[in-house]
């Protein structure tokens, strides 16, 4: 049986900034680990996440549900202003599909393409929890 922490959706990147790997957890957006190596910032993070939540637990605090547990309807508003809204009707209308078609297929092409270079530049607004450095 697999315990909640392990659900939670975890990813390494590199820090320019730190000049090591930083382990992210999506549902502790506060929480990071900083390494040598990716697996060291992986377990680092999963370490952190599961004290932190033993943590909250023993304090009787909500503890976040896991992305992959989350159900998504696949519908959510947004509020543009009425000029682009009619250029993206427009331009659905030119193109024979539906304007959620449309708009769908733009924020797809929009995470295949600008989605890693938002990965690079997380890291560098988060509180860290930095690794002890080991005296020589």
């Amino acid at each position: 049986m697999r315990s909640t922490t392990d659900k939670y959706t975890y990813r390494v990147t590199w820090s320019d900034e730190d000049n090591e790997y930083v382990g992210l957890c999506t549902e502790f957006p506060s929480l990071s680990w900083l390494a040598a190596t990716r697996d060291e910032a992986l377990h680092g993070i999963e370490k952190l996440v599961r004290e932190v939540v033993a943590d909250m637990g023993t304090r009787g605090e909500r503890v976040p549900e896991p992305m992959a547990a989350q159900g998504f309807s696949g519908m959510f508003k947004v509020r543009i202003p009425s000029a682009l809204h009619r250029r993206l009707v427009m331009e659905a209308a030119d193109s024979a599909v539906s304007l959620n078609r449309l708009v769908s297929m733009k924020l797809a092409i929009t995470e295949v393409y600008e989605a890693p270079s938002r990965a690079h530049s997380r890291p560098t607004t988060r509180p860290r929890a930095r690794r002890e450095k080991q005296s020589a």
